[in-house]
């Protein structure tokens, strides 16, 4: 078998998805100079981070975290677009995989009870063939050995893309979009939000207005990247 595979890497080299350079045989998707220095948030060891308080008091966060910070034209946004528009879904776990290796090492997550991807409406959905937010939960809710769940919140507003809206924009554009189906299950429940990208909160926001009615329910958010700078992907 790993003669197979050194034939077909040298027939469809392998490159690293953040930098373009071929990778080594034990390396997967992100070669391990990028690992270590795509530019990391360490939000996790901070509970006053800046992510935090970009929702300035409009949400009760219990915590909010995102692996890497966004730059535009940067690595990060390299990984985004590979996920999103290359069909690189694994990609998505394979990062949340990463983080959630970081995140077993505080305390940070560790009264979550269900992880929830944020949703993609059925339209997108079966445009795109996958939802990036819930693959990249995938790897999160796998590493942290955390409830996945898919189902309790609806999308039922198909929305434009955020991408260039300004922040006013943003909030009108998802107001009202999310539907709570199972609201049972969440009575008393951590429930940890995932998104791909979080720019100014807008989203996030429009899913706890959602969730926000359920009995004793907690929240967290947690994103692949923070666009700390209002830039957008």
């Amino acid at each position: 078998m790993t003669l197979i595979n050194d034939f077909m890497s040298l027939i469809y080299p392998r490159h690293c998805e953040a930098c373009g350079n071929s990778l080594f045989k034990h390396e997967a998707y992100i070669c391990n100079y990028c690992k270590l220095n795509l530019p990391k948030s360490n939000y996790h060891k901070n509970s006053h981070n800046e992510l935090i308080q970009t929702f300035g008091g409009r949400i009760p966060l219990e915590n909010a975290l995102s692996y890497y910070l966004f730059e535009k034209s940067g690595k990060v946004q390299k990984l985004l677009h590979a996920i999103k528009y290359q069909n690189q879904k694994e990609l998505a776990q394979f990062i949340g995989e990463l983080y959630g290796q970081d995140l077993l090492n505080g305390k940070a997550l560790e009264e979550v009870d269900v992880i929830i991807p944020i949703p993609l409406h059925y339209k997108k959905l079966r445009a795109r063939g996958f939802n990036q937010s819930e693959w990249f939960a995938k790897g999160i809710a796998k590493t942290l050995n955390k409830k996945l769940d898919v189902n309790s919140l609806e999308r039922i507003t198909e929305t434009s893309t955020q991408t260039k809206k300004k922040k006013y924009q943003r909030w009108e554009n998802v107001e009202g979009i999310f539907k709570v189906k199972e609201s049972q299950a969440l009575i008393n429940q951590h429930v940890l939000i995932v998104d791909d990208v979080i720019t100014t909160g807008a989203t996030i926001e429009a899913a706890w207005e959602a969730l926000k009615e359920i009995e004793g329910v907690k929240i967290s958010v947690i994103s692949i990247a923070f666009a700390a700078r209002k830039l957008a992907v």
